[in-house]
């Protein structure tokens, strides 16, 4: 059932003199072309001796609304759907993070700088081949790296967070689960 303000309409009566009959309704008048005009605001009407009232009253304030709920159960097969998706996600962060990280290093001449630091230290000739840390790391050693770290932590975090809601369902049995307060804004 919705609260509708009321709506109080006036009407003023005027005096009709005792020699006249009802008047006729005038024929409406054309509206103007062109803006339209503000309307006047409320207030006392000539020739009454009262204040009017306005036409509508303004609804009250609401009260906010709130809701206490507590979360007893999880469902362990959504938690682990969404792990799995959210898991697969970050796995491909984790492989595209690392080739990119990488491509920068071998972009900026990270890589030579260790060579010749690695040269130095070892004493070996740079001219004969020594020391080449980009024949050791590759791009596609690093990203098969990556995708591995990426399949494990999938499966870790799948079934870490499946056994979390199955915990969490348990000790939610024992002390009634976690409380959360909703409010209506």
């Amino acid at each position: 059932m919705t609260n509708m303000p009321a709506i109080k309409e006036e009407i003023a009566t005027a005096p009709q003199s005792a020699g006249h009959s009802t008047p006729k309704p005038a024929a409406p008048r054309p509206r103007p072309q062109g803006k339209p005009t503000a309307r006047p605001q409320p207030g006392p009407r000539p020739g009454s001796g009262r204040q009017a009232q306005p036409l509508v009253r303004p609804t009250p304030k609401a009260k906010v609304r709130k809701a206490r709920l507590l979360v007893s159960k999880v469902d362990p097969w959504s938690v682990l759907k969404m792990s799995f998706l959210l898991s697969v996600a970050l796995g491909i962060m984790l492989v595209v993070c690392a080739v990119t990280l990488w491509s920068m290093m071998d972009l900026t001449g990270v890589f030579d700088r260790v060579n010749d630091l690695a040269g130095q230290i070892l004493g070996g000739n740079a001219e004969a081949g020594g020391f080449q840390l980009q024949e050791l790391v590759t791009v596609g050693q690093v990203a098969s790296f990556a995708t591995i770290i990426a399949v494990v932590n999938v499966v870790l975090l799948t079934v870490l967070s499946m056994l979390a809601a199955v915990l969490y369902n348990l000790s939610a049995s024992l002390v009634g689960g976690v409380g959360v307060t909703l409010t209506d804004d």
